[in-house]
């Protein structure tokens, strides 16, 4: 095993701003794929795993592992979650079972199928604005896109709706030095007292929409409490906006750094379903998601003891050569895409079609209406140990009438 010191702090937001993160993940796959971090004088020790087999494996494992201690750094390494037994995410066993079936009466394929033309043409619309003029496909197109289709699920005026990208951001990363541990926390509170005055309201004049189904359906045969509600709907709004906005962004930006790639994209060499797998995998919005260890587990010669934190790199699996040949390519047409950036087995993404049709709707809108994308700025990246992404990345677009 590898001390610490040889790697950086994987806790530490700074760190996935400095490092050359696909070089990091190599290291730790091929020399230590199983890292223990030491405790600091700040936080607990940690374990990290890099390899796409070990990270399924415990994704796979809920005998042995727990996401009620928390389910991402920032949690797990302060001493668990609040909402843990009564948010979907962390929550396990029956009653992630009965939550999670009364949220897919409302985010089934079946059933979202009917969204997704309103998301492609709202793309359309989005795309077309940004065309021949400097633009930031953060502020002026991924900003806009999922919050309006969460938005209009969850029937949040569309008043509130660029308030709430606000928070989100504050409240899973640093979109730079001014922000402090301070912002973060006011921001989730924000949503939190956002959602239990919505919930009020909706739980007196029920509506047709996601909010109205957690307040007003049975779990076991009971409500869900107030609380459930609240951090439920807060679960949602972060979970559904900030993947597919930093997927929308990390889109933009691979294409405009792989001219190959892209002219694939607008010959129609490759299938929109298959280009965005790729996307999916190659940008990775949430980096890693986390267990807590129930028992000791024998994982990579090394013992996870019971109660250790254990931190799974979906980034660093999503680049494992045993998986995914010649890993560091960008290829839209990359078969058997067996990426892990929605999570996988329980707790997989609920809002995985979702994601899916957002990035998708991009890609489209771009192969339709776009000749170009050209890089005009340095983009600038996210303070987070979790959310992999950009504040901002300024490009030029230019339209296929531009030819």
């Amino acid at each position: 095993m590898t001390t610490s010191s040889t790697y950086p702090d994987l806790a530490e937001p700074s760190t996935f701003v400095t490092e050359d993160l696909p070089a990091l993940w190599r290291r730790l796959r091929e020399h230590d794929p199983v890292h223990w971090s030491a405790p600091t004088g700040t936080r607990p020790g940690f374990w990290s795993l890099t390899r796409h087999a070990d990270v399924v494996a415990v994704y796979r494992d809920a005998e042995r592992f727990t996401s009620e201690g928390g389910n991402v750094a920032a949690t797990l390494l302060a001493g668990g979650d609040s909402a843990a037994g009564r948010m979907l995410a962390v929550t396990d066993g029956p009653r992630h079972r009965a939550i999670r079936a009364l949220l897919l009466r409302s985010f089934s394929p079946r059933l979202l199928s009917a969204v997704v033309d309103r998301v492609r043409a709202r793309t359309r619309a989005l795309v077309e604005a940004t065309l021949d003029r400097d633009t930031d496909l953060a502020a002026d197109l991924a900003d806009h896109l999922p919050i309006n289709t969460v938005g209009d699920l969850m029937d949040i005026p569309a008043a509130d709706r660029p308030m709430l990208v606000d928070w989100n951001n504050r409240t899973l990363s640093r979109y730079g030095a001014w922000d402090t541990d301070l912002d973060e926390v006011l921001a989730r509170n924000e949503i939190l007292l956002y959602f239990g005055e919505l919930a009020e309201r909706r739980r007196s004049n029920p509506g047709d929409d996601v909010l109205s189904a957690l307040t007003t359906g049975l779990v076991d045969g009971a409500p869900l409490s107030a609380e459930e509600v609240v951090f439920n709907c807060y679960s949602l709004i972060l979970g559904a906006d900030e993947s597919s906005r930093m997927s929308a962004i990390g889109a933009g930006l691979a294409l405009a750094a792989h001219p190959d790639q892209w002219a694939a994209l607008r010959a129609g060499e490759v299938g929109l379903d298959t280009a965005t797998d790729e996307v999916l995998r190659w940008v990775t919005p949430p980096m890693h998601f986390g267990r807590r260890a129930l028992v000791d587990v024998e994982l990579g010669g090394g013992v996870v003891r019971a109660g250790d934190a254990v931190l799974l790199w979906n980034s660093a699996a999503n680049r494992d050569p045993a998986v995914f040949p010649d890993p560091e390519r960008f290829d839209l047409g990359r078969a058997g895409n067996r990426h892990v950036a929605f999570g996988y087995g329980a707790h997989y993404c609920l809002g995985a079609f979702l994601g899916r049709a957002h990035v998708s709707s991009v890609l489209e809108a771009w192969r339709e209406q776009a000749s170009a994308i050209e890089l005009t700025g340095e983009p600038r990246r996210l303070h987070s140990s979790f959310v992999h992404g950009w504040s901002s990345a300024p490009v030029r677009v230019s339209s296929a009438a531009a030819r």
